[in-house]
């Protein structure tokens, strides 16, 4: 179980916060976030911006193999605009 951190504009679409999910322990960068979108399937239209923080180490959504940890902190970040 891996908790998911939700930031800004991917808050907005998953309705919350933070949350538990169950995941492999082994699994791609990619596959993660396929996994976080089928429980949040709303959170697909930001899949091209989002950045992925595991362990507090940006990750880039692709074949990058993740080994996590019970209890590791996965951040989706979305682009923030500011001026």
């Amino acid at each position: 179980q891996v908790s998911v951190l939700y930031f800004a504009r991917s808050a907005e679409l998953a309705g919350l916060r933070c949350e538990t999910l169950s995941v492999p322990r082994q699994i791609t960068s990619l596959q993660l976030w396929e996994e976080i979108v089928k429980v949040h399937p709303r959170l697909a239209v930001i899949r091209d911006q989002v950045v992925f923080a595991v362990r507090q180490e940006y990750v880039l959504l692709g074949d990058q193999l993740l080994v996590l940890q019970p209890g590791d902190e996965v951040a989706i970040i979305p682009p923030i605009s500011g001026g």
